[in-house]
């Protein structure tokens, strides 16, 4: 952190950057004997250009450096083997800091790093939250030469006075951009705030927001920015296809597609932290070794899950992006991506995870039928190799199965027939041929074994282990429902099943007709029959005490709206229905208001007792079924009328 007045001196154009295509090793980087040690026994042949670029930097000079480098380029050898290098001697005070933004990421580094150790020194310890700070406490005490840690937990032991920093000689930043988008800056800034001013900084970025920059000219004082050629994002390896599911039915087709892949050894992603939970939780219950990962479990408990995965005791990881960060699983046959991710970047780095070391693997990509104009964006990030396939229908599953089983089998029973039609003499006990006899007597032997196999595998092979799955139809095509966007969402204390019921309340349709809901934070999207949604649209305009509804007529969730239209008495775009208060419809006697502790699921919780009242729902002030002028039923009088409600 030198005191010269900030700048930047662009590197991207420097003389290595244009030679990491001219075959240079590691010796020519400046590494020592020592070191080279440490990097042949790790097997590396030939630095990467990040390598190329960080390393001789960090060994020579004194400039800060911020180098943008996308995960999975070799970034912790970039500075892990100059530290080692560098940091050889015990001076009773920590010389190196490295944050990172996850506690599965610095464990990673820390492991890292220390493997490039073939002395004494340095030492390397860990500081993350949801760990006993008892044990880092005394390792701590003990003398460490580089700490890798998360910011909540280095500025714990900066209050404590337990870490000092006041002499390290580098400062590292792992994943700058991660940490600023987890709400981090505050935290590194106030352990810049603690750190040796004159401390080497080196800090590592996939981009390069406004925020990065602001800590490096508030921070860094004079930086080199170094930066790897742009090269697209390598998933030759990697077979990607999407299918078309609905939101209901993914579970089924991830487990159709367990069972009918050879040796499934795989990530599944979800967005949050609830529906990681409800995956894992329906896999469990349907018998598939599954767990969930994500930010909310504590950290024991994630080292034990980790360890069982990696031990494919655990077949299956269903896991958030965050939670899965820093996580390195070799030979992972699929990566499933349970729910479309936000962007390019984050597809990339999903699929990443398998293809790798010359094995092959699959992605999948689940893609609900609201999200088609979504795959022309992820069909750019996957460099047009993106297909769609199919779900293998229940009886493709059933085939796939038996043929394994008979394969595996088959090859089992060739020890005991090793000559032919003839059994080995001792392949088979006399006490179990004994039994064989005993079971075959008075009995064709071809009946017996097929009853056997039958108590065997006859459950696994059953179709009543598979649930159906509803046709697609083609795009377009579907005239008899109508998708909506309602005034209702998360923040309302809503869920899907309280959306069902809110249209059933309001117009009578029957909850499971009720098909595709989404709730979001401040409104919700659902597909109804064409005239119920009708009626609930009539309902919306001509009643006040009724959010606001409208035909979302958009793909993408991308695309959604933010809040409701524009229009009298409805409020401004953005703005929550009725002056953002939570809806209470409130008819005369107040027969909708949702009482407090009710929940969602107890939405339109009538008062004072449990029987429905009569409604009185229709266009204008005319009650629900009575005809008008005309003597035609309008509004949700017709469509009750209609359904016999």
């Amino acid at each position: 952190m030198s005191n010269i007045s900030p700048g930047a001196i662009p590197a991207s154009d420097d003389a290595l950057a244009s030679m990491e295509s001219k075959g240079l090793s590691f010796a020519d980087l400046g590494l020592d004997e020592t070191t080279l040690r440490a990097v042949t026994a790790k097997g590396f042949t030939e630095p990467t250009p990040i390598q190329v670029l960080a390393i001789p930097r960090l060994l020579s000079g004194d400039a800060n450096v911020i180098a943008k480098a996308r995960t999975g380029t070799g970034k912790t050898a970039a500075f892990g083997l100059p530290l080692v290098q560098e940091l050889r001697g015990d001076r009773q005070k920590p010389r190196a800091l490295v944050l990172v933004p996850t506690r599965e990421l610095a464990c990673q580094v820390a492991a890292e790093v220390d493997s490039f150790r073939t002395e004494t020194w340095p030492r390397t310890t860990t500081v993350y939250g949801g760990a006993s700070i008892v044990d880092q406490l005394r390792t701590l005490r003990k003398g460490v030469e580089i700490v890798v840690g998360t910011p909540g937990r280095v500025i714990d032991h900066l209050e404590r006075g337990s870490l000092d920093l006041s002499a390290i000689e580098y400062f590292i930043l792992d994943e700058a951009d991660e940490m600023l988008n987890m709400g981090f800056i505050e935290d590194i800034e106030a352990i810049f705030g603690r750190a040796n001013p004159e401390a080497r900084v080196l800090m590592f970025s996939a981009t390069m927001p406004p925020a990065i920059l602001s800590i490096a000219s508030n921070f860094m004082g004079e930086y080199e920015i170094v930066e790897e050629e742009s090269r697209p994002e390598e998933a030759v390896l990697t077979e990607q296809l999407y299918w078309m599911v609905r939101e209901d039915d993914k579970t089924e087709a991830l487990v159709r597609l367990m069972d009918s892949s050879t040796e499934f050894y795989g990530l599944v992603f979800c967005q949050t932290k609830a529906d990681a939970d409800a995956v894992a939780k329906e896999l469990d219950e349907r018998h598939y070794q599954a767990a969930a990962l994500h930010g909310d479990i504590a950290q024991s408990q994630r080292e034990k899950i980790l360890a069982r995965f990696r031990a494919r005791k655990t077949r299956v990881l269903v896991a958030t992006d965050v939670a899965a960060r820093g996580i390195d699983i070799e030979g992972l046959t699929h990566v499933v991506n349970y729910a479309l991710p936000y962007d390019g970047p984050t597809y990339t780095h999903r699929i990443g995870r398998t293809g790798r070391a010359g094995a092959k693997g699959m992605a999948i990509t689940f893609v609900r039928p609201e999200e088609r104009r979504r795959l022309g964006y992820l069909r750019n990030q996957a460099r047009g190799e993106l297909r769609e396939g199919q779900v293998p229908s229940i009886k493709n599953v059933l085939d796939i199965k038996r043929e394994r089983l008979m394969s595996a089998t088959s090859v089992e029973l060739a020890r005991f027939f090793p000559n032919g039609d003839e059994p080995a003499a001792s392949a088979v006990s006399p006490e179990l041929r004994a039994f064989a006899e005993r079971l075959t007597e008075g009995r064709e032997a071809l009946d017996v074994l097929s009853a056997v196999l039958s108590m065997q595998y006859g459950s696994e092979l059953s179709s009543d282990h598979y649930g159906e799955i509803r046709a697609m139809r083609a795009e377009g095509q579907d005239r008899t429902h109508v998708r909506l966007y309602v005034g209702l969402g998360r923040r309302d204390g809503m869920t899907r099943r309280g959306i069902a019921q809110f249209f059933r309340d309001l117009i009578g349709v029957p909850e499971r007709l009720v098909d595709r809901i989404d709730v979001m934070d401040a409104f919700s999207l659902a597909t109804l029959p064409a005239e119920a949604a009708r009626a609930a649209l009539d309902l919306s305009k001509q009643k006040r005490n009724v959010p606001h509804m409208h035909i979302d007529v958009r793909d993408g969730p991308a695309e959604f709206h933010s809040g409701p239209r524009k229009g009298p008495g409805r409020g401004g775009p953005g703005q929550r229905p009725y002056g953002g208060r939570p809806y209470a419809a409130r008819e005369q006697g107040g027969r909708y208001q949702r009482g407090e502790g009710e929940g969602a699921g107890a939405y339109g919780g009538r008062e004072g007792g449990a029987k429905r009242a009569a409604r009185t729902y229709s266009r204008g002030p005319k009650p629900a079924g009575r005809a008008p002028a005309g003597g035609t039923p309008v509004g949700a009088g017709a469509y009750r009328k209609k359904t016999g409600e």
